[in-house]
C-alpha cells in the first residue's frame, strides 16, 4: 500500500481523533491539528509509529496563520497528499435567541476558516497535480434542522464551495469528497454553542445513541480511498436527504414535529 501524508484538522478528539488512530495503523504520515496542543502531543506519544506524526497546534479562526501553518505541514513529510478538514464547532439555539456575532462565529470557524485553509494549501495541491480534500460536513449540510440555523448555513455553504472547487481544478487531478455524518457519538452537543455565545455543556440523546466515532472513520477512510464526491454517513437519519429531496412536503411537516434541540 503506498503511504500517503495526511493533515486533520480537529484531530484532538471525536471524529478526528478517530480518523487519526485509523490512518496511524496504516502507517500513513500523519499531521494532525486543533487547538489543543497537549491532547494532539498525547496522541502522538501514544502512536505506534511517533516518528510519523507531526503535530502543529492551529485554530481556525486565525486565518492570518494559514500560509505559515501549510508551509510547515508541507515542510514536516516533503509533501501533503490529502487534507480532511475536520475542525468545526455546532449550534444549539433557536435563530430568534441568538446573536449575530455567535452566527459570525459559527461562520468564521465552520466556513471560512476551512476555505482559508484549503486556499491556502490549493497552490500545493495544483503544483504536484494531485491532492485531495476531505471536507467533514453533516446532514444538516443537505437540509435546515430546528436549533442549528447558523450551523446549518456553515455546512450548506461548504457544500457550494467544494462542488464549485472541484470543477475548478478537476483538469488538475484535485479530488473532493464532501462527508456528511449524521448522530455520531462525539462531544459535539457538550461543545456546542448557545444563543450568548456559552456552550450547552450537555449530551443530546440522539448523539449519545449515534454511531461509534470509529465506524464513523472507517466509512469516512473507506469514501476518500474510492474518491467518492459525497457521502453519507450515520444511521436512520440519513435518509432524510432522500425524504427531503423526493417528498419535501411530508419532510418539512416530520421536522416541525420532531422532538430535536
Amino acid at each position: 500500500m503506498i503511504q500517503k501524508t495526511i493533515w486533520i484538522t480537529g484531530a484532538s478528539s471525536g471524529i478526528g481523533e478517530a480518523l487519526f488512530k485509523a490512518y496511524e495503523k496504516k502507517g500513513d504520515k500523519l499531521i494532525i491539528s486543533a487547538r489543543n496542543a497537549a491532547a494532539l502531543q498525547m496522541l502522538k506519544e501514544n502512536a505506534s509509529y511517533p516518528e510519523r506524526v507531526h503535530v502543529l497546534p492551529l485554530d481556525l479562526n486565525e486565518v492570518s496563520s494559514f500560509e505559515r501553518k501549510c508551509q510547515e505541514a508541507i515542510e514536516a513529510f516533503g509533501r501533503i497528499d490529502i487534507l480532511i478538514n475536520n475542525g468545526g464547532i455546532s449550534q444549539r439555539s433557536l435563530a430568534l435567541e441568538t446573536s449575530l456575532e455567535v452566527d459570525r462565529k459559527i461562520m468564521d470557524v465552520n466556513f471560512f476558516g476551512t476555505i482559508g485553509l484549503s486556499k491556502a494549501i490549493l497552490p500545493h495541491f495544483i503544483a504536484n497535480k494531485s491532492g485531495h480534500y476531505a471536507v467533514v460536513s453533516s446532514l444538516v449540510g443537505k437540509f435546515g434542522s430546528p436549533y442549528r440555523t447558523a450551523y446549518a448555513a456553515s455546512k450548506h455553504a461548504l457544500h457550494g464551495f467544494f462542488d464549485s472547487l472541484r470543477a475548478e481544478h478537476y483538469k488538475d487531478n484535485i479530488d473532493v469528497t464532501l462527508i456528511c455524518p449524521g448522530f455520531i457519538r462525539t462531544k459535539v452537543s457538550i461543545n456546542a454553542l448557545t444563543g450568548d455565545g456559552s456552550t450547552l455543556n450537555e449530551m443530546d440523546e440522539a448523539q449519545d445513541k449515534g454511531m461509534a466515532p470509529e465506524k464513523c472513520a472507517r466509512q469516512i477512510s473507506n469514501a476518500i480511498e474510492k474518491k467518492k464526491e459525497e457521502v453519507l454517513i450515520g444511521g436512520k437519519e440519513k435518509y432524510a436527504v432522500y425524504l427531503k429531496r423526493f417528498f419535501p412536503g411530508i419532510f418539512s411537516k416530520i421536522l416541525r414535529s420532531a422532538k430535536v434541540r
